[in-house]
């Protein structure tokens, strides 16, 4: 597998984690075909979603692939009124990252990120490693503290 960018920050900030590739298909750019494609349970490998907030402009969120983003409790996280997500041609200009490979690691520039609460139940969890077809599994404090998130629940 080369390495990604994604992959070369986590190095050079001496997090440990572990680069897992999977066959991804065009068709299905789902979450839990990643967590299948990489033998890990779905709750514990998360999406990134990026939204817009009324007043706080644009916000990261990362939620497990099984799982639906409640948009009042998005925005309740970030204390704004209304978030609405990002339309997916939104993305590549604003984040680097396009839809399927978007990874709360090595974006454009930093938004405000907020991880489901759920990801402290588990040692590690999955986030994208910066492209399709490739997941890295580590700390979800490392993480959270890496891209200076916070944790909330987000989720219907």
């Amino acid at each position: 597998m080369n390495k990604t960018n994604v992959m070369r920050l986590l190095d050079a900030a001496k997090l440990p984690y572990e680069a897992r590739e999977y066959a991804y298909d065009e068709n299905d750019l789902s979450g839990l075909h990643a967590a299948e494609g990489i033998g890990e349970p779905p709750e514990q490998i998360f999406k990134t979603l990026v939204a817009r907030g009324e007043k706080q402009g644009y916000l990261v969120f990362c939620i497990p692939v099984c799982c639906e983003l409640d948009l009042k409790k998005a925005a309740k996280a970030a204390k704004d009124k209304k978030v609405e997500l990002i339309h997916v041609k939104e993305l590549l200009p604003l984040t680097g990252y396009i839809r399927g490979g978007c990874s709360p690691i090595g974006m454009k520039k930093h938004f405000p990120t907020y991880i489901d609460e759920t990801a402290i139940l588990y040692d590690e969890i999955g986030v994208s490693a910066g492209q399709r077809g490739a997941q890295v599994l580590l700390n979800p404090e490392s993480l959270c503290d890496y891209v200076g998130a916070e944790f909330c629940d987000l989720t219907v």
